[in-house]
C-alpha cells in the first residue's frame, strides 16, 4: 500500500513537470484598445498580426465590426466588443436586445473569443442625459439574451466609466461618487454584484497632471520612483496616481454597500502630442507612462487596497487616430500610426518597421523572462518533490 501511494506522488510529480513545461511560451499581457477613428488604418488581418507578434492576448474594439470579429476567429486573443451610445434607446426593447446578441455575436462566438461586451461609453459624463436611464435596463436585456443564446457564462456585460463618476478621488479612501448619480450607480452596482462582472474605469493621470502640474508631481503620474503618497486615514502608501484611482473606485462602491466587485481599467494612456495648454503631452512622457505601465502589468501587480488581486489595464490606443475631433491629445494617443510605425519607442518593437535600440524594452522579451523565471521555479519545485518522494 505504502509503495503504491509513493509511486502515485511520484507519477503526479511527473505530471506537474509536464504541465510547467507544457504552458511555456502562454503569456498573461495587458489589453490594448483597438480604436478605428482614423485614415488608412491597417486591415483588420494585418492588426491581428502584430498584436500575435507582441504576445498581447486581450483588445477592446468600439463596435462590433464584423471585419475585425471575422479576421480574429482562431486567434485566441480576448475581444471586448461595444455598443454604441445611440443604440441605448433600442435595446430598452428586450426583443430588439436579443436581435442584437443573435446578430453581432451569436455568428461569431465561439470562433471569435468574445469575452465582454461594453454597454456603451462614459455614459454618465456624457451630454446626453437621456442614456442615463437607458443604461441599466439595456445591460440587463442584453444578459437576458444572453442567458437565452446560452452564452452568459462565457460574455460578461458592462459599462466604461470616465474618472469623472467620482465626486472625490483624493485621498483613496474618501473616495465616493457623485450624488447625483448614487441612484442609477446603485442600480449598476447591483447589476454587477449580481453577474460578477467587474466594474470598468477609464482612468487617466495625465489629465489630473495637466490640470495642476505645480500640485501633482510628474514622475508620481508617471509610475516614476517617487516619495509616494500616504493615505491619512489608512496609512497605506502610494507610489503611483493610476493605483491611487483605481482604489477610489473600490471605496466609492464600498460606500454604496458594494464591497466584492472587480474593478478593472478599462482606458488609461498617455499622449505624446498636445495643444499648447496641454501640459505634459509629449513622446518622452508617453512612452515613460506606458512603458512603466507594462512593466507592473508583466508583474502581474494589485493595488495597494486589493494587492493580491492582479489589476487587469486596458492601455489607449493601439493606433493614432487623426479624424477624432477635440484637442491635439485626443489624436495623439496611439503606440502607432496607421501605417504601423512607430510613434515612440515604448518597447513594443515587433510592431516598428525601423531599427529597434538596444537599450530598448522588448514586451515579449521581459515578458519571456519573467516566464522563464516562474517556469524554472515550477520546474525545481516538482524535480524535487520528486527526489524526495523516492527517497521515502
Amino acid at each position: 500500500m505504502e509503495l503504491c501511494l509513493r509511486r502515485a506522488f511520484t507519477m503526479q510529480c511527473v505530471l506537474g513537470i509536464i504541465l510547467s513545461l507544457s504552458v511555456a511560451g502562454m503569456v498573461e499581457s495587458l489589453g490594448i484598445n483597438y480604436g478605428q477613428v482614423g485614415n488608412d488604418l491597417p486591415h483588420p488581418t494585418k492588426v491581428l498580426q502584430l498584436l500575435k507578434s507582441l504576445r498581447v492576448t486581450k483588445t477592446r474594439i468600439y463596435d462590433t465590426n464584423p471585419d475585425i470579429l471575422t479576421s480574429f476567429a482562431g486567434s485566441g486573443v480576448e475581444i471586448i466588443v461595444t455598443v454604441e451610445n445611440e443604440k441605448l434607446a433600442t435595446l430598452m426593447d428586450p426583443q430588439q436586445a436579443l436581435q442584437w446578441v443573435t446578430t453581432r455575436i451569436k455568428p461569431y462566438f465561439p470562433g471569435t473569443n468574445i469575452t465582454g461586451i461594453a454597454v456603451g461609453n462614459e455614459v454618465f459624463t456624457g451630454d446626453d442625459m437621456s442614456l442615463f436611464d437607458n443604461l441599466v435596463p439595456a445591460m440587463v436585456n442584453i444578459q437576458r439574451a444572453l442567458t437565452q443564446l446560452g452564452l452568459q457564462q462565457y460574455v460578461q456585460v458592462s459599462t466604461p466609466s470616465s474618472l469623472a463618476v467620482l465626486a472625490n478621488s483624493y485621498p483613496p479612501s474618501d473616495g465616493m461618487f457623485v450624488p447625483e448619480l448614487t441612484t442609477i450607480m446603485t442600480e449598476l452596482l447591483q447589476f454587477l454584484s449580481t453577474t460578477k462582472a467587474p466594474f470598468w474605469i477609464n482612468a487617466y493621470p495625465y489629465f489630473a497632471y495637466k490640470d495642476s502640474p505645480d500640485k501633482i508631481s510628474l514622475d508620481y503620474a508617471l509610475f516614476n520612483a517617487n516619495s509616494g503618497m500616504i493615505d491619512p486615514n489608512t496609512n497605506m502608501r502610494y507610489d503611483n496616481m493610476l493605483y491611487a484611482q483605481v482604489d477610489a473606485v473600490i471605496y466609492a462602491m464600498a460606500r454604496l454597500g458594494f464591497t466584492g466587485i472587480e474593478v478593472r481599467v478599462s482606458e488609461t494612456g498617455w499622449p505624446s502630442k498636445g495643444d499648447s495648454n496641454e501640459v505634459g503631452a509629449t513622446p518622452q512622457n508617453a512612452a515613460i507612462y506606458n512603458r512603466n505601465l507594462l512593466r507592473r502589468q508583466l508583474n502581474g501587480e494589485g493595488t495597494p487596497l486589493r494587492p493580491k488581486m492582479r489589476l487587469e489595464i486596458y492601455v489607449f490606443a493601439l493606433f493614432n487616430e487623426d479624424m477624432k475631433p477635440g484637442p491635439t491629445s485626443e489624436r495623439n494617443y496611439g503606440f502607432y500610426k496607421p501605417d504601423g510605425t512607430m510613434v515612440y519607442n515604448v518597447g513594443l518593437s515587433a510592431l516598428s518597421t525601423s531599427t529597434t535600440p538596444s537599450s530598448s524594452i522588448s514586451l515579449a522579451s521581459i515578458a519571456h523572462k519573467i516566464e522563464r523565471t516562474d517556469h524554472h521555479q515550477r520546474i525545481v519545485f516538482w524535480i524535487f518533490a520528486c527526489l524526495v518522494a523516492m527517497a521515502i
